[in-house]
């Protein structure tokens, strides 16, 4: 990857949305029909990510040079991968310019706001880069299955929601949204791990287990949702992520490609001489607590 990115609509590949015609009339998009398990090696994938991220600290220079807003939306099946790509994207940027967003269960009074009231005061400001771990999007998926949104509340999110980004792309944030897509057998794996992994056990909730139950009723759920709000100014990017490693790959290289930036590396500096103690006396090391040296 050059020290120019150039920007344009990244052709969607097999791993993203396909189309399939119903009563002849609208398109119903469903989840990708050939999911990519294949490993990956691992020394590929750690030198590549490497080189992904060098970029992503080019990318994040550029957007604090030119004042960009950018914000990146994330949204998929419960252990479709979300997180890890979301970590390894923040792993070496600085969190004051690029920060993650994941809101909790909203408390009674936001659920008395404009729905989308919680989520703009998160929004970015100029030379700053959000990524929403799970987004406004709750409405369409979790709270339409659920039942934690009545009809109306849930039409006028569909009527709403593309309005909504329409109007933040022209106030000049850059959006882009990407659904992790897994498939039946994939998720039940990771819930099985999770389950055996105390490390990792925290992450299965009461809602996770109640959203295998109703994997139908999401899938039903995303397609709605890719239909009304699958708009031109913020097309959704659909990540295949059977494998978490090639995703995660895939998934930055796209984002890389969405936005023009230059390299702005600063160039190699030089050390200036340390301060001379000019008499400093340092008070007695006894004086301080330190943390007990275990290892």
């Amino acid at each position: 990857m050059g020290a120019t990115k150039t920007r344009g609509k990244a052709k969607r590949s097999g791993a993203s949305k396909k189309s399939a015609r119903s009563d002849g009339d609208s398109a119903r998009f469903v989840e990708p029909e050939c999911k990519d398990a294949r490993k990956i090696d691992k020394k590929f994938y750690e030198k590549e990510l490497a080189r992904l991220q060098v970029e992503l600290v080019k990318l994040q220079e550029w957007i604090k040079h030119e004042g960009l807003k950018v914000v990146v939306l994330f949204e998929g099946r419960d252990a479709a991968g979300k997180g890890g790509v979301i970590k390894r994207i923040m792993q070496r940027l600085n969190p004051r310019v690029c920060r993650v967003v994941a809101l909790g269960t909203p408390t009674e009074r936001e659920t008395t706001q404009w729905y989308f009231q919680r989520y703009t005061p998160h929004l970015p400001a100029a030379g700053e880069m959000v990524l929403f771990d799970r987004s406004w999007y709750n409405r369409a998926g979790v709270e339409r299955v659920m039942g934690f949104c009545t009809e109306h509340e849930y039409s006028e999110f569909l009527r709403s929601c593309p309005e909504f980004e329409r109007m933040l792309i022209r106030s000049g944030i850059i959006l882009i949204k990407y659904w992790f897509s897994v498939s039946d057998e994939e998720q039940e794996r990771r819930f099985e791990a999770r389950i055996k992994d105390p490390v990792k056990r925290w992450k299965l909730s009461p809602m996770d287990m109640e959203s295998r139950a109703r994997w139908m009723e999401y899938s039903k759920a995303k397609d709605d949702m890719f239909k009304y709000t699958d708009i031109k100014q913020a097309p959704w990017y659909v990540v295949a992520a059977d494998n978490k490693k090639r995703a995660r790959l895939n998934c930055i290289n796209h984002l890389l490609g969405l936005i023009h930036y230059k390299d702005l590396t600063p160039e190699p500096i030089e050390l200036p001489p340390r301060q001379k103690d000019k008499g400093y006396i340092r008070p007695p090391i006894t004086d301080q607590t330190f943390v007990p040296d275990v290892y």
